[in-house]
């Protein structure tokens, strides 16, 4: 593994592999507006939400490594302590894209990007119209990280209103993620979206008391086979099929075949067993997974 010190790197440097390590990160399209109504929207990934109650979202907009100047955006929160802040669904990554360019202050990026302005209920900047989820917040206090070229500035903000389209709600009234699509920051030029392909489901482990991977007898610990993801999900259990489970399983056809086929390859009826339950896991029945792992030849 290599080792890199920040102290030994330029601030590009080591910008451009925070981005690529600390990645995906959700986008801030923050609107924002300044003393003399002149607006301004543009895109953050340094960006996350940080409290339900009170609701807290922070974004940074850094100072600019090239030349050590500040955004349109934090000059404006500074004046008019307001945000909103608009998730990006895929549908408007491009216009989003664009807004990103620096223009020269008095330039409306709303304009520039094509996108709709719409009064906010309360606060000053603009919503966009077109964006599936806006936030309307108040700017509770900017920290400053530091004071040379790329030093964020944590702009804390109050939620205060939430507009959601409602074309993006499922039947619970919960916002559905492959109908809101939302787009992600990586490193360079790289986004990411969410697709039926990329997401994927896990058990909340605070759902029950899982018996942990240090739990797990050592023989299947140790599995060449099995990979840490599926050691995980094994261990997630609260406790083991009982020896009636077992048993009853260990009389299906499958297992008596197996039992038969391997009955002087020890290890190969293991090696089996383990890639039968990784299967298994990979399809989402952790009960059957470990029916098959606590097969005895």
């Amino acid at each position: 593994m290599k080792t890199f010190y920040p102290k030994d790197l330029n601030p590009v440097e080591v910008q451009n592999l925070l981005q690529g390590a600390v990645a995906p990160r959700p986008i801030a399209f923050a609107s924002t507006v300044d003393k003399a109504g002149n607006l301004n929207l543009s895109p953050f990934s340094f960006f996350n939400m940080f409290s339900a109650n009170p609701p807290v979202l922070v974004f940074s907009p850094s100072r600019r490594i090239r030349d050590n100047t500040t955004k349109h955006t934090l000059e404006n929160v500074l004046e008019v302590p307001e945000v909103v802040i608009h998730i990006v669904g895929y549908d408007l990554v491009e216009q989003m894209s664009l807004a990103s360019t620096e223009y020269p202050k008095g330039v409306n990026e709303f304009e520039k990007a094509g996108l709709t302005p719409v009064k906010s209920e309360l606060v000053l900047p603009p919503r966009v119209k077109e964006a599936a989820v806006a936030l309307e917040c108040t700017v509770k206090e900017v920290k400053a990280l530091g004071n040379g070229g790329g030093a964020g500035n944590l702009v804390i903000c109050e939620v205060i209103a939430i507009h959601i389209n409602e074309s993006i709600l499922d039947e619970k009234g919960v916002i559905d993620p492959f109908k809101l699509s939302p787009v992600a920051r990586l490193g360079g030029s790289w986004y990411s979206r969410i697709t039926p392909d990329s997401l994927f489901q896990i058990p909340k482990p605070l759902t029950n008391l899982g018996m942990g991977v240090d739990a797990i007898p050592e023989v299947i610990r140790t599995s060449p086979i099995l990979t840490g993801n599926n050691l995980g999900r094994l261990g997630n259990v609260m406790e083991l099929p009982s020896e009636e489970e077992v048993r009853n399983f260990s009389n299906s056809e499958e297992i008596q075949e197996m039992r038969s086929r391997f009955k002087n390859d020890p290890e190969s009826w293991l090696d089996h067993l383990h890639l039968r339950a990784k299967e298994e896991l990979e399809a989402g029945d952790v009960a059957t997974a470990w029916k098959y792992l606590l097969q005895k030849q």
